[in-house]
This record gives structure tokens, sequence and C-alpha cells, in this order.
């Protein structure tokens, strides 16, 4: 079980995840469409996960986004300091009636972000689509994840994201899969954490 909690002029998130639950989420963000993608993204990723945050969402959704992307993936990194035995890769390409997206990922310390998302309604319901990419960003980042989002189909905005973050969290649920090695790297263990597997 691993508890963040970051303050800041424009947001207060509280975090506790716990990578080997059952799907079971409390999602509190003060923004319904995004508290809906995140509660989808614990279910298929097969964690638990309890998220309070607080903006300033009189400016816009971005620094709540982002900010619990920073969070959750700060979660992720602590997890994956212990060097604990699991498959470090993980991949699932979803569908959602005509949206068709693949999500590939490695927990393996090489921040990098590659999606090519495409332009989307505005708004879905009162979160602002723009405000994907950063939390994507700071998520991967903040996990010291290599991320590869491919969006293969899709025309209508809600279905796009939705089989995103579902591939999303299927990816992750592959890539913290317990193994019986001790690290899934051929260069062993390295002593510092955040350098690449």
């Amino acid at each position: 079980m691993i508890e963040f909690t970051r303050k800041t002029k424009e947001t207060t998130i509280e975090l506790i995840f716990d990578p080997y639950g059952s799907g079971i989420s409390d999602i509190e963000t003060g923004i319904g469409f995004f508290d809906h993608m995140l509660t989808t993204f614990a279910f298929y990723a097969n964690i638990n996960l309890t998220i309070k945050a607080t903006g300033d969402l009189h400016v816009d959704t971005h620094h709540t986004a982002e900010d619990v992307g920073i969070v959750l993936g700060n979660a992720i990194h602590a997890f994956m300091k212990s060097m604990p035995s699991v498959e470090r890769f993980g991949n699932a390409t979803i569908p959602m009636d005509e949206a068709l997206v693949r999500s590939v990922m490695d927990l393996g310390g090489r921040r990098y972000l590659k999606c090519d998302l495409p332009r989307l309604s505005e708004r879905l319901g009162t979160f602002e689509s723009d405000s994907i990419m950063p939390f994507l960003d700071a998520f991967s980042s903040n996990a010291w994840m290599t991320l590869h989002i491919n969006v293969l189909e899709g025309s209508n905005s809600h279905h796009i994201v939705e089989a995103l973050f579902k591939s999303l969290g299927r990816s992750l649920k592959m890539a913290l899969t317990p193994n019986n090695s001790a690290i899934a790297s051929i260069k062993g263990n390295p002593e510092i954490r955040g350098g690449a597997l």
C-alpha cells in the first residue's frame, strides 16, 4: 500500500495505491468524466485506487488532470523502486465500438511518451480533452515509464478516450504481473533506480 499527498497553490491530491488489489476505486476529482476514466483504469489494471483531488477548476481542468498524473506516476515509481519481480512490459489493444486503441508500456526506468491522440471534441462532460496529454505525460514521466499509445480507429471522442484508459489499465496489469526472476533485465539489478534496465 502506497500513499501520496501533493499540495500546491493549484491543487491538493491525496492518493492511496495498492498494486495488487481487486479493481476497487474511490475517485473524486471534481471532474465527472475524469473520475469515470480513472475508475475504468483502476478496474482494468486490477489495482485498488483512492484519489481525492481538489483543484482550480474555475480556471480549467488542466492542473487537476496533470497533478493526478504526477501523483499516480509517483506511486508506481515508488513501488518499482523496491525492484519487485514483475514482468515489466505490458501491452493491450482494446476496442470500444468503432474505436480501437493500443497501449504498450515498459516500467524499465526510461521516460518516454508517444501518443498519436487525434483531435477530439473540446469537452467530454466538463473535462477538457486537451487535459488528456498533460495527464499522460505526467503519469508516464513520474512513473519512469516508456509509454506508446496508438489510436488505431475511432470517430467518437468518448469511445476513443475510454478505450485508451481501458488499454492503459490492462497494460499496467500485465506489466505488474509477478514473475519468478529477480528482475526482468539482462543488466541485472542496477544499484540506483532511475537508471535504465
